[in-house]
């Protein structure tokens, strides 16, 4: 390549040097290069800032000539030489290059950059999944041919080849989210499943279920993920929904109908590192804390302050979501 790229710049300077980027962007692909190492590359090569933006998958990059990366809140000009991440899609790589049409290396620049971004882009986020129930029920349904479930999964607009996460929320359908999205405010409590490839998300989908069980709107955690959960995903199998609770369940439910602050006080204790922080928590003083855990202590009819008993309390707090999911 570097003996062809020489040959040509010899003849056309312009064509050596679009060989040139052509194998650079080549080299960054097969070392799986990241997004910022290909507008950087692209930046360099052109000798101006280049500019990621794709907002369907919330990624920003800039970086100047010189290498350095520099966000900017300023938008692109529709005026610079830009390239879209698919054929249809709209601008989301620019060469901030001003006043000046786009020469044939800016283009082959943009054009090997764009596809690079997309394979990476693909690769380790996926694609926002249309709205369309059925393909996601197709797509979740373990029993389901895989023929249909990659079928499902292209009407989607996800890679196969991507990873992905199922998400099961207590109100409204299951929901697909690339792998890397998992952080997004959701409306009520739901759980998360683990990050699988694509064809795989049954699994995904069965795990979020048991999780969204130990989910809490009150006390507790709304958002819970799968992967967390390690062992204690074993205790969902024990506790069917409804059926008739532990004692310790049952201790707990007594008490906290005597006091409004009980449930989160306990909760705090439960999930801090310390009574310090616990206070610091639900923002009441230490001493508030200390007589709220004497009394809560008498009622449940075992301490909440001793490591055995903080064990009990957290397992009554887990035993209770389960058996009210």
């Amino acid at each position: 390549m570097k003996e062809l790229a020489g040959r040509l710049t010899a003849l056309d300077p312009d064509a050596g040097a679009a060989v040139q980027v052509i194998a650079y962007f080549d080299r960054l692909a097969e070392s799986r290069a990241g997004l910022e190492a290909l507008v950087r590359g692209a930046a360099v090569l052109a000798g101006v800032p280049a500019r990621l933006f794709d907002g369907e998958r919330r990624v920003q990059v800039r970086v100047e000539a010189d290498g350095t990366r520099r966000d900017s809140p300023v938008p692109p000009d529709p005026a610079w030489p830009s390239a879209a991440l698919s054929p249809d899609g709209v601008p989301a790589l620019w060469l901030e290059r001003a006043g000046a049409a786009p020469s044939v290396v800016d283009a082959v620049i943009l054009e090997r950059a764009a596809g690079a971004v997309r394979q990476v882009l693909d690769r380790t986020r996926g694609r926002a999944p249309a709205d369309d129930p059925a393909s996601v029920e197709t797509l979740l349904d373990a029993t389901a041919p895989e023929s249909a479930r990659l079928h499902a999964a292209r009407r989607l607009g996800l890679d196969p080849t991507a990873r992905a996460r199922a998400l099961a929320p207590a109100y409204g359908p299951p929901r697909i989210a690339p792998e890397q999205t998992t952080d997004e405010p959701h409306p009520g409590r739901v759980g998360v499943g683990p990050a699988v490839p694509v064809l795989r998300l049954p699994e995904s989908w069965a795990a979020a279920r048991v999780a969204l069980r130990f989910a809490s709107e009150e006390p507790g955690r709304r958002v819970v993920h799968a992967e967390e959960l390690g062992g204690l995903a074993l205790l969902a199998d024990l506790v069917a929904p409804g059926a008739e609770p532990p004692a310790d369940v049952r201790a707990l439910e007594a008490a906290a109908a005597t006091a409004p602050w009980l449930l989160a006080t306990l909760d705090a204790v439960a999930s801090t590192t310390s009574l310090r922080a616990a206070a610091t928590e639900i923002n009441v003083h230490h001493s508030t804390l200390q007589d709220r855990l004497a009394h809560a202590e008498h009622l449940l009819g075992w301490p909440v302050r001793t490591p055995q008993g903080r064990f009990r309390l957290q397992l009554a707090l887990t035993l209770r979501h389960l058996a009210r999911a």
